[in-house]
């Protein structure tokens, strides 16, 4: 039968059925056995058009003000149902990390913290990306929410960006088949999850006002190729648009992005919802592809209010585009499994230690060995005198802020308030209760382990010079909505590690960081771990890694450079016009300017392209500090008996072998040298896989290819892989050819 026939059959015997006074949209959006875009349309049809209105724009709690009493949970959003056509009240939380309460808006109100995106992209393993996305998923359910803002995989292009420990790292395969398995798992527990933030969200300074240019073919082969692959796994039911421009638009009114990407090229049935305070338009911005304000009273003006009756009452706006709008929300509210399962009115139990395992799990796996000289690590358990310093190690982890700041059970033993900048309103410095040094101390119970906070390195230095081992805990904190104007450790923490790695040679740093940062001590410190935010039980995670009891296996999922110069920008863009804003306040201008803080509008241009990351650095011939892919482990992985089968489609078959003595996982890793659009040979991560082995065990591993990894694009006809010879390299890291070989490929076309 066909969609038309479908739904015209539908609807006829929905008229039929009136006859026995049933509400006819409640027995048609229930009936399961008909696909949800069937369901969406018929609930559309039964709806008045106060109600098809009241849906396509939310209140943001607790700000919002409606003109009759809701019942509404503090969070991100809240969109009243229709109960007599069984359509539930959407209440959305953000969710990156975990169930979000950033300033305590529900007092009391605990949640799980997953370690930093980052940090499960260092996983490199998707199964713990869907564990993730399950467990917070579970966690909004039985809290009520329905909604979660989740599913960042915005690419870091920039080392500095301040939400980069949101997103999942610069390559488009990693990135997208990490988010799309955290979705996945989300959407597990029958409730909505967002991807996000579409598209070229890649700095956070002027982030209302600038305008991110790149070609669209540099665009399709990066960026959106990430979302393209997440959106395939995992289905989200909702896209949520960016504060940018993109190539002189809005994103939440960008028809090239919203209309011909998302909906036209991939087929996307879902509905777009826009960033809180991203709205700017009502006419451009529907008929651009959005088809929800979000988190209304942060925009000027409430869009798809009144203004918008008036625009369909004056035919500016097609009363189909209304419907359309509404049967994509209703469609994911269905295809999600929200509307046939209904979350909880009441909050739920909720297993805290099954779900702090899973994090400390992932924290485990996402810890990157940067550094081992002389094997220091894993450290012996008979060490005597060990002393850890700096970054509150007595009594918790650093985690990043902004919307994703999850409140974690256990309290935060550190909380320190902003004074000013962009992000004071809604963040806070905060520290997880997981104390790295109760962790170090079970672990090592015959060892005197103490503390000094770091604060004086001359102090410091002499305990770790009466010391066994020292280790250093280094962190930049970073947040949504503004970033750090350098990358090197605040606070005179350079100097610190210097005195300390001066007064003890077994000197260990232990970074918590939301990315890169300068190292300029690096040469004296023999050991170097990479802890990221670690989450929930980060404490426990670190001094497992230390001491050898989980084995390292993390990979970094980003490139450090030597120096911010070596990045495409070696500092974000619009500086300028945020100091001069600053400068404004500092003098006494008390105008509020709403979302842009008074930043005038700046563009930022992106001439690298599709060549992002460890792309770049190879293009322009530079050597980083450590390369994407790269991680030690406390044993040795070989290589051997390359195998290709090409032609119409790409397999390649190798043992890896763990060499060592000890039990270890290994991420191999192939990349395929192609040229994308801009005619540049570049090696591309084009698979990887993630396998544990015992001492001397040999697994033999195959990876396919998806063609569009090693693909150009061009606009307007697709996917274009052209016939011939491609190089082919088996190794472990960007960069590195333990195995190569040379692939046969078919000529070949795909849809955009």
């Amino acid at each position: 039968m066909t969609r038309k026939l479908l739904i015209a059959s539908l609807l006829l015997g929905v008229a039929g059925m009136a006859h026995a006074r049933t509400p006819p949209s409640t027995v048609a959006g229930s009936n399961r056995a008909l696909p949800a875009e069937a369901r969406a349309q018929a609930l559309v049809a039964a709806m008045t058009r106060e109600e098809k209105l009241a849906i396509i724009h939310g209140y943001f709690p607790p700000l919002a003000k409606p003109a009759e009493p809701i019942a509404m949970i503090p969070s991100a959003g809240h969109i009243v149902g229709i109960p007599r056509l069984g359509i539930p009240t959407l209440r959305e939380s953000d969710a990156s990390l975990g169930v979000a309460n950033q300033v305590e808006q529900r007092k009391g109100d605990t949640a799980t913290a997953l370690p930093a995106s980052l940090a499960t992209a260092a996983t490199f393993n998707p199964a713990l990306a869907y564990a993730g996305g399950a467990m917070i998923g579970a966690e909004a359910r039985a809290k009520s929410f329905n909604i979660l803002l989740a599913g960042g995989v915005n690419l870091t292009r920039d080392p500095w960006n301040g939400r980069n420990f949101e997103y999942l790292g610069e390559d488009p395969l990693l990135a997208g088949v990490m988010a799309g398995e955290h979705i996945r798992g989300v959407q597990s527990n029958h409730i909505v999850s967002t991807i996000k933030h579409f598209a070229l969200n890649s700095q956070e300074t002027g982030r209302t006002v600038l305008d991110a240019r790149i070609g669209k073919a540099a665009l399709r082969e990066s960026d959106l190729l990430a979302f393209q692959i997440a959106t395939e796994i995992g289905d989200p039911a909702s896209v949520m648009c960016a504060y940018n421009k993109v190539n002189g638009d809005y994103a939440c009114e960008n028809d090239w992005l919203l209309n011909s990407v998302l909906k036209q090229d991939w087929g996307y049935k879902g509905w777009v919802m826009s960033d809180w305070g991203a709205v700017h338009s009502t006419e451009k911005a529907a008929l651009g592809g959005l088809d929800q304000e979000s988190g209304q009273e942060l925009d000027d003006a409430i869009h798809f209010g009144k203004p918008f009756a008036d625009a369909l009452n004056a035919g500016r706006i097609p009363a189909a585009r209304l419907d359309d709008m509404v049967r994509r929300i209703l469609y994911g509210v269905i295809a999600s499994g929200l509307m046939d399962d209904p979350v909880p009115e009441s909050p739920r139990q909720i297993d805290y230690a099954a779900h702090a395992d899973i994090a400390q799990r992932a924290a485990e796996e996402g810890i990157v060995l940067l550094k081992n000289e002389g094997d220091l690590l894993p450290l012996a358990k008979s060490a005597r005198r060990i002393v850890l310093i700096g970054g509150h190690a007595d009594v918790g982890v650093l985690s990043g802020g902004g919307s994703s700041q999850v409140r974690s059970v256990g309290g935060a033993p550190v909380e320190i308030p902003l004074t000013k900048g962009a992000a004071a309103s809604f963040a806070r410095m905060t520290w997880h209760a997981s104390s790295p040094l109760n962790a170090i101390r079970a672990l090592a119970p015959q060892a005197e382990v103490s503390y000094v906070d770091g604060s004086d390195p001359r102090a410091a230095a002499e305990a770790a010079r009466r010391a066994d081992l020292a280790i250093v805990f280094g962190w930049q904190w970073q947040t949504e909505a503004q970033d750090p104007e350098t990358m090197r450790l605040p606070d005179n923490q350079d100097a610190l590690i210097d005195a300390v790695a001066t007064a003890n040679r077994k000197t260990i740093v232990v970074l918590e960081t939301g990315g890169p940062v300068e190292m300029p001590w690096i040469a004296r410190v023999p050991a170097l771990v990479q802890a990221w935010y670690p989450g929930q039980r980060g404490g426990e995670a670190i001094a497992n890694i230390l001491f050898g009891d989980v084995a390292p296996s993390g990979r970094l999922p980003i490139t450090f450079p030597v120096r911010a110069d070596q990045a495409p920008r070696p500092e974000p863009a619009g500086l300028a016009e945020l100091h001069a804003a600053e400068a404004r306040r500092d003098a006494g201008d008390k105008t509020n300017y709403g979302m842009t803080g008074g930043v005038a509008p700046f563009t930022v241009d992106y001439p690298e392209g599709a060549e992002v990351g460890y792309r770049w650095y190879a293009m322009k011939g530079v050597k980083p500090l450590f390369p994407f892919g790269h991680g030690l482990t406390y044993t040795r992985f070989a290589y051997a008996n390359l195998q290709v089968q090409d032609g119409a489609a790409l397999t390649v078959s190798f043992d890896v072998t763990n060499a060592g003595s000890r039990p270890g996982a290994d991420v191999p890793q192939l990349y395929v040298q192609a040229r994308g659009s801009a005619g540049i040979a570049a090696w591309r991560l084009a698979g990887f896989d993630k396998i544990s082995l015992s001492p001397g065990e040999t697994r033999r591993v195959t990876m396919t290819v998806d063609p569009r990894l090693i693909a150009r694009f061009e606009e307007g006809k697709g996917w274009r892989l052209d016939g011939g010879d491609y190089a082919l390299a088996v190794g472990h890291h960007a960069g590195d050819a333990t195995l190569k070989g040379v692939a046969k490929l078919d000529a070949l076309s795909l849809k955009p």
